[in-house]
C-alpha cells in the first residue's frame, strides 16, 4: 500500500482524499448526475465503487430500502471474486471472517444398507492450484459493506441513497442528460412523492424483476426445471461428521442436499431437495414450511440426525435459467446506429440456481467490465463506442454461466441409480473445477482484445483471460510480492513489460521501449492530460529477468519510476526482478526475448506484443483513446 505522496497521513491511509465531486458532496440526490446506479446488491455497488475512483464523475446509486443490507441469500465467494476484492483493498480481510472450501465430500446411500448414508469420497476445492486465492464463504451483506466502505473513503465519497424507487424512464438522445428517471420515495419525510433525476447513463442492478429491464424493453427467455429446492440458514447439533465440510449427499429415496458450511464456525447452509414440481403445482410448493424442509433434511440424512435450534432464514425456490436478450438500450435494429445510454447487470440479466455459487460472483463481474469503461468515456479517456462492449462481452459470459449450472442443478437432482457411474457427481466437481472458480470467461477479440499474432511470446497469459498473477521481487524495497495483487481498482490499464536478458540501464529493447512510451507523440502514454501525473491512466511496471540484487535501480529507465503527487515523488515501486525460487518467466512462459503485456482495468489481458512492436501497441490504444491533435 502506498501513501504519504500527498504528505504526511498520520490517519487511516485507506482513506484518499477528498477531490472533484467528492468535494462538499450533496447529502441528497441530486436532480442531474453523470450516471444513476438502481439497485443496491453486488453488481450495483461493485460499478459504483469502481466509479467512485473517478473524481470528476458525479455517480449516484440509489437503493429502495431505507438501509443497508441485514441478510443477504447469497454466500459463495469464487477465487476470482476474492481475487477482485484484493484490487478494492479488502481480500485479506474478508478472507479472515469468511468460511474457506478446501474440500468436498460427497455421500451416497450404502450399498450393504442403503436406507443409510456413508461417505463415498473426498476431493480438493483446488486440485490443480488454478488460484493462490481460496473459495469463500461468506454473507453478501459483508460484501456490500466492504464496496461500501471503499466507495465512503474514495476521493468521490460515494454512500448508497437510501429510499428511492425505481418507477420508470425515458431517453432523449439529443438532451445534455439523455436519461429522464422517475423515482418515488419510499422512507422520510418525502415518503410516497415522485420525483425525476436525470443522468448521462443509468445502471439497473435492481434484480431479477427488474423495472430498468422492463423499460428498456428488454426480455428475459428460459424454462423452469420444474424442481424445487428448500434452503435454509441454520444453527443446529448433529451427530452428522461433516457437517463443517462442504457436502454433496444423496439418499436412496432420491433426496439431496447440498450442504454448505458458513463462516463464524457454527452457521451452516442446506438446499435440500424437495423433489420435483407437478404442472398444476400453481405455486403451492413455495408454501412449504420450515418444518418441512427440516423434516425433510433429516430424513435423507438418516442414519444421522438434525437437531435445528435456530433458523437465520429459509425459502423455497424452483430451478429456472434465464437469460436477458441484451444487456442495454440498443435494440438489435439499431446497432451500430447508437450508444447505449441504459445498462442491466446481475440477476437483470441472468437467473439461475443457487447451488453453483455462481450469482453474486459473475454479477460481480458485470459490474467491473461495466464501471470502468462509465469511468473511461466520461472522464475523457475513451470514445462513447466502448460502452457498446459491455453487452457483447458479458452475454456471452451469462450463457456460459446458465449452461454450467443447467448441468450442476441436473446432476444434484438425480438419484443415486440414475447415474452409469457412482463418482459422476464428484468427477463432474473436479473436472469443471475452473469454472466454478470464475476463471474459464474468455472474451473474443474486439477493439478491446487483440488477435493472439504474439501468444508465444507469453503463453501463461492468454489474450481475453484474466491476468493470472505470479511471485516476483520488488527491487526498491526486496520484498517477494505476488505481480497482479499489485494492480489497484484505480480504472488505469497495466502495461507489463517483460524485460530482455539485458541488464537495467543498458543499450536494449527495453530502453528504446522505454524512450518511446516516455517521448513519442504516439505512445499511449501521450494522452495523460496536461497536468495529471504520469500514470494517471496507464500503470507501467518493468519485469526484469535477472534478481534483485542484480538490477541497479538507478539505471532504470524514468518511465517505469513515474513521479506522483504534489511533491513529485520518484515511484519506485514499479521495477521488478524474477523471484529465483519460482521464475514468472518460467511459470508463465515468457519469452527470453521478452515481452509487453497489456491488461484492462477490469483484469483481463488485452494483448500480448514484442517489446519492439511500438507501432503495433500504439495502433491498438489509438481507437481508445481520445483524438489527438497532429503534430505540427
Amino acid at each position: 500500500m502506498q501513501f504519504h505522496h500527498h504528505g504526511y497521513v498520520s490517519g487511516d491511509p485507506r482513506i484518499e482524499p477528498a477531490a472533484g465531486t467528492g468535494i462538499d458532496r450533496p447529502a441528497d440526490l441530486p436532480d442531474k448526475v453523470d450516471v444513476l446506479i438502481v439497485g443496491s446488491g453486488p453488481a450495483g455497488m461493485l460499478t459504483a465503487a469502481q466509479l467512485s475512483q473517478f473524481p470528476s464523475i458525479t455517480t449516484r446509486i440509489v437503493e429502495r430500502r431505507d438501509s443497508r443490507l441485514a441478510i443477504g441469500q447469497a454466500d459463495g465467494i469464487q477465487a476470482r471474486s476474492v481475487e477482485t476484492f484484493q484490487a478494492f483493498g479488502f481480500a485479506e480481510e474478508i478472507t479472515s471472517e469468511a468460511y474457506r472450501i478446501t474440500e468436498m465430500c460427497f455421500w451416497r446411500p450404502d450399498p450393504e444398507n442403503p436406507e443409510n448414508i456413508v461417505r463415498s469420497g473426498r476431493a480438493l476445492d483446488d486440485p490443480a492450484g488454478i488460484s493462490e486465492f481460496p473459495h469463500l464463504i461468506v454473507n453478501q451483506a459483508r460484501v456490500l459493506d466492504y464496496f461500501a466502505r471503499f466507495m465512503a473513503n474514495s476521493p468521490t465519497r460515494m454512500r448508497p441513497d437510501y429510499g428511492f424507487e425505481f418507477r420508470s424512464l425515458k431517453v432523449d438522445d439529443d438532451a445534455e442528460y439523455p436519461v429522464a428517471v422517475t423515482l418515488l420515495s419510499t422512507a422520510g419525510p418525502d415518503e410516497g412523492t415522485e420525483r425525476t433525476v436525470r443522468a448521462k447513463y443509468v445502471v439497473g442492478s435492481d434484480g431479477a424483476r427488474s423495472k430498468v429491464r422492463e423499460s428498456i424493453g428488454a426480455t428475459m427467455a428460459g424454462d423452469k426445471a420444474n424442481h424445487a429446492w428448500g434452503v435454509m440458514d441454520v444453527l443446529a447439533n448433529t451427530d452428522f461428521p461433516d457437517i463443517r465440510t462442504k457436502c454433496a449427499i444423496q439418499s436412496s429415496n432420491g433426496g439431496s442436499i447440498l450442504l454448505i458450511p458458513r463462516e463464524g464456525g457454527h452457521l451452516f447452509r442446506m438446499y435440500v431437495d424437495l423433489g420435483v414440481v407437478p404442472e398444476d403445482d400453481n405455486g403451492a410448493v413455495r408454501k412449504t414450511s420450515i418444518d418441512q424442509i427440516i423434516a425433510k433434511a433429516n430424513g435423507i440424512m438418516a442414519p444421522y440426525t438434525l437437531d435445528v435450534r435456530n433458523v437465520a432464514w429459509h425459502s423455497v425456490y424452483e430451478v429456472g435459467h434465464r437469460l436477458t436478450d441484451r444487456f442495454d438500450d440498443v435494440r438489435t435494429e439499431d446497432l451500430g446506429t447508437r450508444t447505449p445510454r441504459v445498462f442491466i447487470t446481475g440477476d437483470a440479466c441472468h437467473t439461475h440456481s443457487a447451488k453453483a455459487g455462481q450469482g453474486m460472483n459473475v454479477s460481480m463481474q458485470d459490474g467491473f467490465n461495466l464501471g470502468w469503461k462509465l469511468g473511461h468515456v466520461l472522464d475523457g479517456r475513451s470514445p462513447e463506442t466502448l460502452l457498446s462492449t459491455y453487452s457483447a462481452e458479458r452475454q456471452v459470459v451469462a450463457k456460459n454461466l446458465i449452461d454450467f449450472d443447467k448441468e450442476w442443478s441436473t446432476l444434484m437432482a438425480k438419484r443415486p441409480e440414475e447415474f452409469e457411474n457412482p463418482s459422476d457427481l464428484e468427477d463432474f466437481y473436479v473436472r469443471t473445477a475452473e469454472f466454478p472458480a470464475g476463471f474459464m470467461t474468455e472474451y473474443t477479440p474486439s477493439v478491446l482484445i487483440a488477435e493472439p499474432r504474439h501468444q508465444n511470446l507469453a503463453a501463461g497469459f492468454p489474450l481475453g483471460k484474466r491476468f493470472k498473477s505470479a511471485p516476483v521481487l520488488r527491487v526498491c524495497d526486496t520484498n517477494p510480492v505476488q505481480l497482479g495483487h499489485q494492480a489497484r481498482a484505480d480504472g488505469k490499464w497495466r502495461i507489463y513489460v517483460f524485460a530482455d536478458a539485458a541488464a537495467a540501464g543498458t543499450p536494449s529493447p527495453v530502453t528504446e521501449l522505454a524512450e518511446w512510451l516516455d517521448t513519442a507523440p504516439d505512445s499511449p502514454l501521450a494522452a495523460t492530460p496536461e497536468g495529471a501525473d504520469r500514470n494517471a491512466w496507464f500503470d507501467v511496471k518493468v519485469i526484469y529477468q535477472q534478481d534483485h540484487t542484480g538490477i541497479d535501480l538507478g539505471a532504470v529507465p524514468a518511465v517505469f519510476k513515474p513521479q506522483v503527487g504534489p511533491f513529485q515523488l520518484d515511484d519506485l515501486a514499479k521495477v521488478y526482478g524474477a523471484d529465483p525460487t519460482a521464475d514468472i518467466y518460467e511459470q508463465r512462459g515468457i519469452s527470453r526475448n521478452g515481452a509487453v503485456v497489456l491488461v484492462r482495468p477490469d483484469q483481463y489481458v488485452a494483448n500480448v506484443l514484442p517489446l519492439t512492436a511500438t507501432a503495433e501497441l500504439a495502433g491498438f490504444f489509438a481507437p481508445l483513446l481520445p483524438a489527438r491533435q497532429p503534430q505540427a
